[in-house]
């Protein structure tokens, strides 16, 4: 009985060796993992002040955006990696030429990326933006949101704030040059009843 558990073990042990020696020799697969966090749909969405620019200039410091303040609003928070690059330039624009149409008079926009005010400011006002852009170089809020990319920018998200300060929707990768992204973003701000508690 015991030379059978012993010859049992041993060849565990011998197949356990040929089994990682042949996934040693397997090639390794390039596998991407990409961990969701932030504010899931029906929470509330955490506050945050930044400083911020306009296409008509750059706030004072006194006077920073902050979340809180437009409770009671829809608010579109769209994070995104860089002023003046093609697929933000593209974002932008689009949510400054359809802004009627994709947000109306009753939304609150704003972008964040890691830009200083003074590049926003240039930014806003090359697009002719309606809306403002906030600085968040630390990234702080970013993280808070999940949007914080490990290259030192933010990865390109869209949240949806309700009415009443909850998340109604959010795109953790919003596809800049996809039509279907701009039409499911207008979609979840003129869906009824959401937002209301």
């Amino acid at each position: 009985m015991r030379v059978l558990a012993l010859l049992c073990m041993l060849l565990a042990y011998l197949s356990t060796g040929v089994t990682s020696a042949a996934a040693q020799k397997k090639k390794p697969e390039n596998v991407t993992v990409v961990l969701l966090g932030g504010p899931d749909v029906g929470r509330r969405a955490p506050d945050f002040s930044l400083a911020w620019a306009s296409k008509s200039g750059i706030s004072p410091i006194e006077a920073p955006y902050q979340l809180a303040s437009d409770r009671g609003k829809t608010v579109v928070v769209a994070f995104y990696p860089r002023d003046f690059t093609n697929g933000c330039t593209a974002e932008m624009r689009t949510f400054g030429e359809q802004y009627d149409s994709l947000f109306g008079p009753d939304v609150v926009v704003v972008g964040i990326s890691t830009d200083s005010v003074e590049t926003h400011q240039r930014f806003a006002a090359s697009l002719n933006l309606p809306f403002r852009l906030l600085s968040d170089p630390d990234q702080r809020v970013s993280k808070q949101y999940a949007s914080k990319d490990k290259g030192g920018y933010n990865r390109r998200t869209v949240y949806v704030i309700g009415l009443d300060g909850k998340v109604k929707f959010r795109n953790m990768h919003f596809n800049a040059m996809d039509p279907n992204a701009y039409a499911e973003l207008r979609q979840a701000i003129k869906a009824p009843g959401n937002g209301e508690s």
